[in-house]
């Protein structure tokens, strides 16, 4: 069984990613290609289309968001993700069992009850969440505000609405149920097996752990064994099985990977338990937050090795880099290419780029 090793993993990780070269396909198509993404912060999601896509545009995700073609939904390891329409309702559907151990933190409430107030309340128009919340707690006495919301979310599937995350607008979190903003209902059974197919198809080679960090459900060793016959199957260095489309591409390790900026949150560092392949446990300790929150970043030879932020101020706007490690010349060079780019797309052609220093 052929072994494929960090190095394999991680260039045909990128290839999948469009890292190793930008696409020409419109952002729809590759919102659809990476099964979503994460999109805690509303605008993330614009730059790592950016970064992925070549001649995007913030123009074209807005308007996707505004026709109702994309939603804002918590959807893998129960957090809010970018989603295509079309793929909405199944992704909830398959993940109910993450937000269903939401429940057991919440105190005693008649969930059933729960669901049915928060749809009437819904009916009416959509809610900003903390109005939401209030309405819940008039209508519920004697519940904390928090439990209540949490409960709706795990029951009933909600969307975050424009004006959030619109491109140069601002909104705070408004939402409305699935079914009365797309006019869908959540399918009762989920199709598990495409889910994982799927996974390969953006992420792989990958192993069962690997497809259920991604997702955050449990006991998929039976569907992705259920698919053996359809995949094509590896090892690690150290014996792990790895599974894998057939036809998917797996490059030459030695194939180069230019300079990346990713956004906040981007599924390329949170889609594996074996993360090694794009970054060094030691620099994901030193990423990790106690909120959870997961920061911009760098990638180098096809590798996390720092961070970045644009800082706004009422005289400059500036591109901070902070490499956790030496660079080459060349690498510092092609940084402030892109990182000048980067800035032209945050509509801030003035900004300059910067280097903190590096450790």
């Amino acid at each position: 069984m052929t072994v494929l090793g960090r190095r394999a993993l991680n260039r045909a990780l990128l290839a999948r990613q469009h890292l190793l070269e930008r696409a020409d396909m419109p952002a729809l198509a590759m919102v659809d290609h990476l099964v979503g993404m994460q999109a805690q912060a509303p605008f993330p999601p614009y730059y790592g289309l950016w970064t992925r896509l070549r001649g995007f545009e913030p123009g074209e995700l807005s308007a996707l968001l505004l026709d109702r073609k994309v939603v804002r939904i918590a959807v893998m390891r129960g957090t809010v993700h970018l989603v295509t329409a079309a793929d909405a309702p199944e992704l909830r559907a398959a993940v109910q069992p993450v937000l269903d151990r939401d429940l057991r933190r919440v105190g005693a409430l008649d969930l059933d009850t729960v669901a049915a107030e928060t749809r009437k309340i819904l009916a009416e128009r959509p809610y900003p969440t903390t109005e939401l919340a209030r309405e819940l707690a008039r209508r519920l006495p004697g519940h904390d505000r928090s439990d209540l919301m949490l409960a709706a979310r795990a029951l009933v599937p909600l969307v975050q609405v424009p004006p959030r995350a619109v491109w140069g607008r601002a909104g705070q979190p408004t939402c409305a149920t699935l079914q009365d903003w797309l006019g869908v209902d959540v399918p009762e059974r989920p199709g598990l097996k495409q889910l994982v197919l799927r996974y390969l198809a953006a992420f792989g080679p990958a192993t069962v752990r690997d497809v259920q960090a991604w997702c955050g459900l449990t006991r998929l060793a039976e569907i992705v064994d259920r698919l053996r016959p359809r995949l094509r199957v590896f090892r690690t260095d150290d014996g792990k099985e790895l599974f894998d489309l057939p036809d998917a591409p797996r490059p030459d390790p030695d194939t180069p990977a230019p300079v990346r900026f990713l956004p906040e949150f981007d599924n390329l560092l949170l889609s594996h338990a074996d993360r090694t392949r794009v970054i060094s446990d030691e620099y994901r300790k030193r990423i990790s937050t106690r909120n959870g929150i997961a920061p911009a970043t760098i990638l180098v030879d096809g590798v996390m090795c720092g961070r970045w932020k644009i800082i706004r101020d009422k005289e400059k706007s500036t591109l901070d880099i902070e490499p956790f490690e030496r660079l080459s010349g060349p690498d510092r060079a092609a940084l402030s290419e892109e990182g000048s780019r980067l800035l032209r797309f945050a509509e801030l052609p003035d900004g300059e780029v910067r280097f903190s220093p590096a450790g």
